[in-house]
């Protein structure tokens, strides 16, 4: 296993290639948060309501537009309106996975539009290479609206039990990564998959890791979640911790957001010595 980087959030944003990267790099020094939160929420009203409540404590607000049934232009406007005001960043968890001519209308003026309003989204490689070359050849063009403003994670583990996203598929992720620095800056997995190093007559190497399933009250749920702490993600090589029912579903949602804020950045600062 990668050991996890003792490099400040500051130290990377200012080395890293990717600019997505080096915004949130930037964001979690200025807010003092690695926080992500998951807010799985089905009607826009209430998505909207939560991003506007817990904005102020968190990095990134992540979705599940799919779910949402009401999806519409309100909807768009409303989370980049708000991760304006709050200064926060959005990542779609699309997991988006099949060949990639499909993968391109999926990402870009498909009915979800998420290249309009995601700065972030994760991918699944399950497909093959072809995602990968396919998205980066939509970012990367030069009449891409949004291009400098957009990247992409691989979903390399789960935290699921069971899951399947282990072994060589897990390494076929960093493969292909390292193969589009450009487009891709990290991973979804459970702990650090590489190192941050010094690549030849470039910019470091360093994969951003965000890590799914923390929860201070349980380690799990009847549907195959399994949990763990902040400071156990972190030690583990997470750059950035998500949560969504340990907050969201809390008696007092932004009470429960700082708890989850304080224990990841302490958990960050103890990482990095300081």
């Amino acid at each position: 296993m990668a050991s996890q980087s003792s490099k400040t959030y500051a130290q990377r944003g200012h080395a890293h290639q990717h600019p997505v990267a080096r915004k949130l790099f930037e964001i979690a020094e200025l807010k003092k948060s690695n926080l992500v939160v998951s807010a799985d929420l089905e009607e826009t009203e209430s998505l909207l309501q939560c991003a506007d409540d817990l904005g102020p404590y968190i990095a990134v607000f992540k979705t599940h537009i799919d779910v949402v049934r009401d999806f519409g232009d309100a909807t768009i406007h409303g989370l980049k309106t708000l991760a304006k005001k709050h200064n926060f960043m959005i990542f779609e968890d699309r997991k988006l996975v099949d060949i990639g001519n499909t993968v391109q209308k999926q990402y870009h003026n498909g009915a979800l539009r998420i290249s309009e309003w995601a700065d972030i989204v994760n991918l699944s490689i399950l497909s093959g290479d072809g995602i990968v070359d396919a998205l980066t050849q939509t970012v990367t063009d030069p009449g891409f609206p949004f291009r400098g403003e957009r990247g992409f994670l691989l979903l390399a583990e789960m935290t699921s039990r069971g899951s399947l996203a282990t072994g060589s598929y897990t390494s076929q992720c960093v493969r292909l990564a390292r193969r589009h620095p450009e487009s891709t800056f990290g991973f979804v997995a459970t702990r650090a998959l590489t190192a941050v190093q010094p690549r030849d007559g470039g910019p470091d190497e360093d994969f951003v890791v965000f890590t799914t399933g923390i929860n201070l009250e349980s380690r799990g749920d009847k549907l195959g979640q399994q949990y763990q702490t902040p400071a156990e993600a972190v030690g583990r090589g997470a750059d950035f911790i998500i949560a969504g029912r340990g907050i969201y579903a809390a008696g007092d949602a932004v009470a429960a957001a700082k708890r989850y804020r304080d224990e990841g950045w302490k958990a960050y600062l103890q990482r990095v010595g300081g």
